[in-house]
């Protein structure tokens, strides 16, 4: 059996601890060494860690080397169609705003609250963000996920200090009690784990079914015996 060939895509903050975890079997792409047709067909699937805005430029790429990939990208707008386009070559991405097995834990907590704010008395909901000074999208792709997996009207605030990996944090306050619910990464390796279990996920189990999905319902695939 040959040895499994990972096209890393992005070599910044998290994409450089992909390349850590996988050693010999990463290829890394980044500005200066961009990813190709040729090259990319020689790897059996793609992690990708780029900013939002250079997403578009390697996006087609990907697409027409027929490979799997695993986006880790966030502030970017998906482009329409893209889901018909993957099942049509028989593909699967999947993409996440962030790929920590433990924050996918904490989202099943998050989807409780939501729901269960319903007998509580005039519940009122804040999530407060806060990363290293580089990142660029404001609130974060996390922040953003955890509104929707609330499904209630919430603010979202934003702070950029230093380097921290990030820390979000989802306050439930009623008249009589507060409830606190906080998620704080000491390292972007729990990313980097995560989207390299994701990748592997995809080449051994062959699910999902083509097309573009989320690592939310990955996770939930994966594990439904527990949850």
């Amino acid at each position: 059996m040959k040895s499994r060939k990972y096209a890393v895509i992005g070599t910044g903050k998290t994409g450089s601890f992909v390349e850590e975890i996988l050693g010999s079997k990463a290829v890394t792409f980044d500005e200066s060494h961009p990813p190709t047709l040729s090259s990319l067909s020689e790897t059996d699937i793609a992690i990708i860690f780029v900013p939002g805005s250079a997403a578009g430029e390697v996006l087609e790429t990907v697409l027409e080397s027929g490979i799997p990939a695993v986006w880790g990208t966030t502030g970017y707008e998906w482009p329409q169609g893209l889901d018909k386009r993957l099942t049509e070559r028989n593909l699967t991405w999947v993409t996440g705003s962030n790929f920590s097995i433990g924050m996918n834990l904490v989202r099943k907590s998050i989807e409780i609250l939501g729901r269960g704010s319903s007998i509580l008395k005039d519940p009122q909901f804040h999530i407060h963000e806060i990363h290293h000074s580089g990142k660029q999208d404001a609130p974060s792709g996390t922040a953003l996920s955890w509104r929707e997996w609330l499904g209630q009207k919430c603010e979202i605030t934003a702070e950029r200090t230093g380097d921290v990996k990030g820390i979000h944090t989802l306050h439930l306050k009623t008249p009589s009690e507060s409830i606190w619910l906080e998620h704080e990464a000491h390292s972007r390796k729990v990313f980097a784990e995560g989207a390299v279990w994701c990748a592997d996920y995809l080449l051994d189990c062959k699910e999902p079914a083509p097309g573009f999905h989320t690592f939310p319902e990955l996770f939930d695939r994966a594990f439904s015996n527990l949850l």
